[in-house]
């Protein structure tokens, strides 16, 4: 390991770095976090958002998914337009910017219960159904960001109309976890060709992208490396990837992978100092705060600069047992750590500049977004004291 790293890791020296011991990884955080700071200071930003899980029905069944479900399934759900609506009017009036769709892989080709509820809603397709619901978002003041598992390039041009960003985590290039009893053996749309063929193709579209690796499936490191690294080469071919999320494994009850291992905290922090290491400079490195409870400290040492979106309104529904934290508690602690947590847009702003990448129509929704989200945030972004009431994360019940 080079004694100082000032620029991405060459691929070999990723690679070696792979498996590295845990009693050496102090200055491979320190040389992460370094990096961090050159490149984007000590502010670490959260997105405001509305989550909004317009079906949890799904085609694939991986084996660590807690959040779907088929029809006639306890727990299954679709949003009605009404309740999409009422949702995002309460996320307007808390101050969210973002919307963030998220659903199952392919619903609409696999069960017919739900092709006759689309059809109630006056849509023959679950694209259809985002792109409308894109549009009462944007008159409201909401920015769509959509994770609908995998598209179709033709459905990625449609819902760029209404979504500043889309998104689909790649989870891991290594086909070895499609294998029978492995978790992805019965999730066709866990292919990484497929997966890897929707990033590329989003890039083709200049579409701004977020992605990531999921931790504790039962990957090696360097399976891990190999996955960013190959995130890395489509950025570079395209430059639309915005941020890559670090996010790990959490078991459920009752579900195939229920007494599988969580990675441990240092497996985390290893993870996400090598995305800071390899990533280019330009793109974000993010990890979920509600799945590392009590992990602030550990993972800002290893060069986070994003917790990603955080709900004033709404729980996490794909990890509805890890509730968000608290906003003032946690500029507290990033206070205390030597940061400032800002709020941003679901887009991240340089894109906004970029000639093609953000439909010009929602460049200026996106600015006008952006005052409100630093008049309803900014305050408690900067100082732990105050407007607590506007930033802080509720649990509701969900019936799962």
């Amino acid at each position: 390991m080079r004694t100082e790293i000032t620029g991405p890791l060459a691929e070999d020296e990723a690679l070696a770095l792979a498996d590295l011991p845990h009693e050496d990884m102090g200055a491979l955080l320190a040389s992460a976090a370094k990096r961090r700071d050159a490149l984007w200071g000590r502010r670490v930003t959260f997105s405001p958002k509305v989550f909004l899980p317009l079906t949890n029905l799904c085609r694939n069944r991986c084996d660590y998914c807690s959040f779907r479900r088929s029809p006639g399934q306890p727990g299954e759900w679709t949003m009605t337009p009404s309740e999409v609506t009422d949702t995002m009017a309460r996320a307007r009036a808390a101050g969210c910017v973002e919307a963030l769709f998220c659903l199952g892989d392919k619903p609409e080709g696999a069960f017919s219960a739900y092709r006759k509820t689309l059809a109630t809603f006056g849509h023959s397709s679950t694209v259809e159904y985002l792109h409308a619901s894109g549009r009462e978002a944007l008159a409201m003041g909401l920015l769509p960001h959509t994770n609908a598992g995998v598209l179709e390039a033709d459905e990625m041009a449609r819902l760029k109309e209404v979504n500043v960003s889309l998104g689909l985590m790649l989870e891991n290039v290594s086909p070895r976890l499609c294998e029978p009893g492995m978790p992805h053996h019965r999730a066709p749309d866990k292919r990484p060709e497929r997966r890897m063929r929707m990033i590329d193709q989003a890039g083709e579209l200049r579409i701004p992208f977020t992605t990531g690796i999921l931790l504790g499936i039962g990957e090696t490191r360097r399976e891990r490396v190999e996955s960013l690294l190959a995130i890395r080469a489509l950025h570079r071919k395209h430059g639309h990837i915005q941020e890559v999320i670090v996010q790990n494994f959490r078991a459920t009850p009752s579900l195939p992978m229920a007494h599988a291992p969580e990675p441990e905290d240092m497996e985390i922090a290893h993870a996400v100092a090598m995305a800071r290491l390899i990533l280019d400079d330009d793109v974000g490195v993010q990890a979920p705060p509600n799945l590392n409870p009590g992990g602030t400290e550990l993972l800002l040492s290893a060069g986070i600069n994003d917790w990603g979106g955080i709900s004033p309104v709404t729980p996490d529904y794909i990890n509805p047992r890890h509730p968000w934290p608290h906003l003032d508690a946690l500029a507290t602690e990033h206070e205390r750590l030597g940061f400032v947590l800002k709020p941003r847009l679901p887009v991240y702003e340089r894109y906004l500049a970029k000639d093609g990448f953000v439909v010009p129509s929602l460049v200026e929704l996106s600015r006008d977004a952006m005052e409100r989200m630093e008049r309803a945030f900014g305050r408690a972004a900067v100082r732990a004291a105050g407007a607590a009431s506007a930033t802080s994360a509720t649990v509701q019940e969900v019936a799962l």
